[in-house]
């Protein structure tokens, strides 16, 4: 029988309160010193499922201590579930994340009544749940998650500061004699006395938009942003070193030396890192966020300085349009799951003479996942909603109930969170579409998410006794593992083993497949997409 061990950390974690949760009450307390918490045999009990308020408080001391974590319950993450999907009060202090170096929730209250508390909160969750198959999968799924995300925060992402120094001068030109990691180098300086020039504006700031669109005006171009589609619209010598310089500048705040100087460290082993915390259920959706790093957006430009180190490869590996598949099997549509067996499920759509040509499917497809309505999707999703009426269908009903101010579920059971109350006005049928697009999208990215879950857990699982080997970055629909040369062909095909078995593991028998293209690389660059 599976037994509920609850872990609060105490005095910044020093301290491990442990005990045993049962029916809502805290029995057999005991404090541990973070360096022998893993004595106490409850921890690596067989089926024991190991409980906690928030992992980033709980789950580096464990980890320290060689506590293997396999089952486990992050009630804060799982609270915010359950407050949408099953009325939950929305409690503050379920709800806030804690920082691993601040001090535990609980610190100041003596030891029986925080572990009295998690009790209470997981019987509550356990109430809410009852027999919904799917959110005991949801709740299992995000609190490993949770686990990760630690896990990837602390491995970091191996990352090579001299080569990354040099893709940015290559980019930007080289730094300023004497000037800051911040400030303009050479090449951008060049562009931006262009635009100077251009606009007859010598003390013209490049970086400010407002200052840029009075000079834009100014210079006689009618324009009400300088948004680059709206800049090409026009015929002036300014607007091609305007636009070189906005790309330019994105990649230099986004990705610059400032960025590489405050994220990219050195870790205990003398190895530089950079350092990525990630915020496992940081959008609506599910879908992760991070924190400071802008990880999720690492510039192409710069994807060579992530590089493996001596002896070692990265797999990079991503899954192919994950969100159409996961709307066929949301909607357990056999021609559109048969579209994506065996191929790039874009060009079966061509295939099988849908639609014209694979960025015409991309469009398509897109449109019904995010509601567009205009332009190309416009032509295309009424072929889409002939071949494929059970998928489209899904979307469609998702966007109604959303216009009705209804919830929408992901497929486990994540569940949408009301709107605020829209007039009965022009304004407010504007903004029930609006979130009908939200509703339409909600229903299928919250799922794509969940399968995301379970392949990174089924990644973990493969992985865990390789020496060596670790997951090190997360983005969405793509991982890396950064693993020893010898050893990486095997990870590959365990990441593709583990995306298979995802889809089992979420679908059942439903013949969907989740194609995963892996490469075995030097550095992410070389790593294709």
């Amino acid at each position: 029988m599976a037994t509920d061990v609850g872990v609060v950390p105490l005095d910044r974690g020093e301290r491990i309160a442990v005990a045993t949760l049962v029916g809502g009450r805290a029995t057999d307390a005991a404090v541990h010193d973070r360096a022998h918490v893993a004595h106490d045999a409850r921890l690596s009990a067989p089926r024991a499922r190991i409980v906690w308020q928030d992992a980033r408080s709980a789950v580096p001391a464990l980890l320290d201590a060689g506590v293997r974590l396999e089952r486990v319950r992050d009630v804060r993450l799982v609270h915010r579930i359950l407050v949408d999907a099953r009325g939950l009060p929305a409690e503050e202090r379920w709800s806030r994340a804690l920082r691993a170096e601040a001090e535990g929730l609980f610190s100041l209250a003596p030891d029986a009544e925080p572990l009295d508390e998690l009790a209470g909160q997981l019987a509550a969750q356990e109430a809410a749940i009852g027999d919904d198959a799917g959110l005991r999968m949801l709740a299992a799924a995000e609190s490993m998650g949770a686990v990760i995300a630690v896990e990837l925060s602390r491995q970091g992402l191996p990352f090579d500061r001299a080569r990354h120094d040099a893709l940015l001068a290559e980019a930007l030109g080289e730094p300023p004699a004497g000037g800051g990691p911040g400030d303009r180098p050479l090449g951008m300086e060049a562009l931006a006395a262009q635009v100077r020039d251009a606009l007859g504006a010598p003390s013209l700031n490049p970086d400010s938009p407002q200052e840029v669109l009075k000079a834009l005006r100014r210079a006689g171009l009618d324009v009400a942003s300088t948004a680059r589609w709206e800049l090409r619209e026009h015929d002036h010598p300014v607007i091609a070193p305007l636009i070189e310089y906005k790309h330019l500048a994105r990649l230099h705040t986004a990705n610059g030396r400032a960025w590489a100087q405050r994220w990219a460290r050195a870790d205990a082993q003398g190895r530089t890192r950079l350092a990525i915390e990630y915020v496992p259920g940081g959008v609506v959706t599910g879908r992760w966020a991070t924190e400071g790093s802008g990880a999720m957006q690492i510039a192409r430009q710069i994807r060579a300085a992530v590089a493996a180190e001596p002896g070692m490869r990265l797999v990079v590996a991503d899954a192919a349009q994950l969100e159409p598949r996961a709307l066929a099997a949301i909607a357990r549509d056999q021609a559109l799951a048969a579209a994506g067996r065996g191929t790039d499920l874009y060009q079966g759509l061509v295939d099988r003479g849908v639609v014209d040509s694979r960025q015409q499917a991309k469009i398509g497809m897109l449109g019904a996942l995010y509601g567009g309505t205009t332009g190309e999707s416009a032509v295309v999703l009424p072929r889409l909603a002939r071949a494929y009426p059970r998928a489209m269908g899904v979307v469609e009903a998702a966007a109604r109930a959303g216009e009705r101010r209804e919830r929408v579920r992901t497929w486990l059971g994540r569940t949408s969170p009301l709107p605020p109350r829209w007039r009965d006005d022009e304004r407010g049928l504007r903004q029930a579409r609006a979130w009908g697009r939200f509703t339409r999208n909600f229903v299928v990215q919250g799922t794509a998410a969940e399968w995301a879950l379970a392949w990174m857990a089924g990644i973990r699982r493969a992985i865990r006794d390789i020496e060596g080997a670790a997951l090190v970055c997360f983005l969405h629909d793509e991982v890396i593992v950064h693993a020893p040369e010898e050893a990486a062909d095997a990870v590959a095909a365990s990441v593709r083993e583990a995306a298979a078995d995802a889809g089992r593991m979420l679908f059942g028998a439903f013949p969907i497949e989740f194609p995963v293209q892996t490469a075995v690389v030097a550095d992410w660059s070389q790593a294709k997409g």
